[in-house]
């Protein structure tokens, strides 16, 4: 079950989650928040130029999708 785990910034982040509906709301220090119509959670992004892989295994947790889903629509 090992998907290459990818090296993405912030910004590149924010991107893929934006193919899955997910809205940019405001940006707070260095984080960008991000909401999804009838989610009650968000997502918030670190607006950095390498984003952990931990710290981005548990965003693609928390929006419900699989590493798998999310590097396939990188």
């Amino acid at each position: 079950m090992s998907t290459a785990f990818p090296v993405l910034s912030g910004r590149e982040v924010v991107g893929v989650f934006e193919k899955f509906g997910w809205q940019v709301a405001r940006q707070s220090g260095s984080h960008i928040i991000l909401v999804k119509e009838g989610e009650t959670v968000t997502l918030s992004v670190p607006d950095h130029r390498e984003v952990a892989k931990g710290t981005l295994r548990s965003l693609i947790r928390t929006a419900g999708l699989t590493v798998g889903e999310f590097v396939a629509a990188r």
